[in-house]
């Protein structure tokens, strides 16, 4: 059974990691993402907000991965289905689809449609592994967990400025 937290607990804990954050005294966070059957890392400052999957408007004459454009909050984003940019299936439209909201520290109004989140992780947790020689360079960084799973660390950055991801015209 979960232990069960008073509204003020969970209040003092959360303003505590966000003062914490904000004099960057706190450890650095990873966000694990599950894309078919590869592990995902990203950086929680470059992962910007997460926010359930909205209705898309879609886009004629994209690249089937291109999934649409999303209004969150008034602010359009460009979404890409990752699942589907990375050569699987597409994402399903489900309640565990989500849109990180990637571009926004990079100028960019950006999102990735993933299929499911994994959880925060430490980056104490893993130990750094070779380079994937067959990937980009935004996702060529891995790391292994304990039971030996590897993951791939996304480079936001140097995705953003990927040509085959930028280009998204049919």
């Amino acid at each position: 059974m979960a232990r069960k937290t008073s509204l003020r607990d969970f209040q003092q804990y959360l303003a505590g990691r966000l003062s914490t954050a904000a004099a960057g005294r706190g450890g650095a966070s990873w966000l694990g993402i599950g894309v078919g059957e590869e592990s995902w890392l990203i950086d929680l400052a470059d992962g910007g907000e997460i926010v359930q999957a909205p209705q898309l408007a879609p886009v004629p004459l994209t690249r089937p991965w291109f999934a649409g454009i999303a209004n969150i909050r008034g602010n359009l984003h460009a979404v890409t289905d990752f699942a589907q940019f990375r050569g699987g299936a597409p994402t399903p439209q489900n309640a565990h689809a989500r849109l990180l909201l990637v571009g926004t520290r990079h100028g960019s109004n950006a999102a990735l449609l993933v299929p499911r989140l994994l959880g925060l992780k430490k980056p104490e947790d893993f130990t750094p592994a070779p380079p994937a020689p067959d990937m980009p360079p935004w996702g060529a960084q891995c790391h292994v967990d304990a039971q030996g799973g590897l993951w791939h660390k996304l480079s936001v950055r140097d995705l953003l400025a990927d040509q085959n991801f930028m280009h998204i015209g049919a």
